[in-house]
């Protein structure tokens, strides 16, 4: 049974749950006591289940709010775009209910948040799948009596069910150790977004680590992209072209059909389109800009512009990302098949659970590359 939350206020900049309500260690300065605990949320745009199980305070650069402002200063990068001011803006790690990861893979490639493998295996890429991040004001929270209200594999091992409580989830150990221990590589600190003829363009850059590549360092981000359609006409996304500049001094230019593989249709029906991509410099900053080429019914053809960020690299080293390979320690055999450069098949009745297969997808690599996926 599902219920409704009344009086949910999606502009609000409260914590919709504090993970240190649960017993998780604290991200921000909030008064708990008042914060609305409501874990269980419908995403309001792309329409799936899931739950919260922690936020993030974010600093929102909105260029749309900037160009709106008189001008003052340059970008220190050199795009001629106006100094923008970020805000705090709150989003939450969430785990996708499996059930409604068929339904958003036509809107939404960003079901999953990838990481390096251990510093001894630098081809490999390794994802969670059903594991997002959403901003609060793409909350719809709801209620279930359903003691596991969403089929994620993961969700038991990291929540347990107190009917004492309200909500009534608690934090296991192992989501509290997870967090602590991968904090670095899933931590999002920087939003930016700009608008161009009624299509919004955000973007969230995630430092990944840096592996050695024959005696250099390469250092690996992910981001995000989202593209709203804010009007009633239908768009098509035909090309993209990108501008990398690393802090070694070089300029890279990428021109590509579509992006991931796809030139998605923007409508009313369904406005919005997310992917998530990859790209590696040999230098430890750097930054990225560009445009995505629209067509419209007609034929005609417009530019979008993509906001400029920052790729840095200012996380603790010592400590190597650990996502998979530190839950495979935690969780019972069977959980997730995490065995190094294996492509083994789990049992049946092991590879699914709740109707999703959750695996170490790897990905072979080019040992050096430069851009990835743009």
């Amino acid at each position: 049974m599902v219920v409704p939350v009344a009086d949910w206020d999606p502009g609000a900049e409260a914590v919709l749950c504090g993970g240190w309500s649960w017993g998780l260690p604290s991200r921000g300065d909030h008064d708990d006591a008042e914060a609305p605990l409501v874990p269980l949320f419908l995403h309001s745009v792309f329409g799936y289940r899931g739950v919260v199980l922690f936020p993030w305070q974010a600093r929102l650069y909105d260029r749309d709010v900037a160009s709106a402002a008189p001008e003052k200063a340059e970008n220190p990068a050199g795009h001629g775009s106006k100094e923008v001011k970020g805000k705090t803006h709150t989003y939450y790690q969430v785990l996708i209910d499996a059930r409604d990861c068929p339904h958003i893979s036509q809107r939404s490639q960003t079901e999953a948040v990838t990481f390096l493998a251990n510093h001894d295996d630098s081809r490999a890429l390794y994802a969670i799948p059903g594991l997002d991040y959403v901003s609060h004001e793409d909350i719809l929270p709801y209620t279930s009596t359903d003691q596991v209200p969403i089929q994620h594999e993961l969700f038991e091992r990291f929540l347990l069910y107190d009917q004492t409580k309200a909500p009534p989830f608690v934090a296991r150990e192992t989501l509290r150790a997870w967090q602590e221990k991968n904090h670095p590589w899933l931590e999002l600190s920087d939003v930016h977004r700009e608008t161009t003829e009624n299509i919004r363009v955000t973007v969230i850059p995630f430092y990944m680590g840096m592996r050695e590549a024959q005696n250099s360092h390469v250092y690996w981000w992910r981001y995000c992209i989202r593209l709203e359609n804010l009007d009633s006409d239908v768009v098509q996304l035909r090309e993209r072209h990108w501008r990398i500049f690393s802090l070694s001094g070089t300029l890279e230019t990428v021109r590509g059909r579509g992006v991931v593989g796809r030139e998605p249709v923007l409508s009313k029906e369904q406005p919005a389109f997310q992917y998530s991509s990859h790209v590696s410099l040999q230098a430890s900053s750097g930054h990225m800009w560009g445009t995505f080429r629209f067509e419209r019914p007609d034929g005609s053809h417009f530019d979008v512009r993509i906001p400029p960020f920052s790729l840095e690299s200012n996380k603790d080293e010592k400590t190597p990302p650990s996502g998979l390979h530190w839950l495979a320690e935690q969780l019972p055999p069977g959980g997730i098949p995490l065995e190094k450069n294996s492509d083994k098949q789990l049992p049946a009745g092991q590879a699914k659970q709740k109707g999703m297969k959750t695996e170490a997808m790897k990905r072979n690599l080019h040992p050096y590359p430069r851009v990835r996926h743009l």
